[in-house]
């Protein structure tokens, strides 16, 4: 009987889990900003502009 290959089955997870991660960063990188909804820690949200008025 033959022996199981580990590294084999190793080297196929980590190429799995690589590219999972690559087509996830590549989402980041192509979503726009106006479809995250809001998300709490909004530039425009967390630092409101100072006003001019005396």
């Amino acid at each position: 009987m033959a022996k199981p290959n580990y590294q084999f089955e190793k080297r196929q997870r980590d190429i799995a889990k690589k590219k999972k991660q690559d087509e996830k960063r590549q989402r980041k990188q192509t979503k726009d900003p106006s479809e995250e909804g809001g998300e709490p820690g909004d530039d425009a949200a967390a630092a409101p502009e100072p006003s001019t008025e005396s």
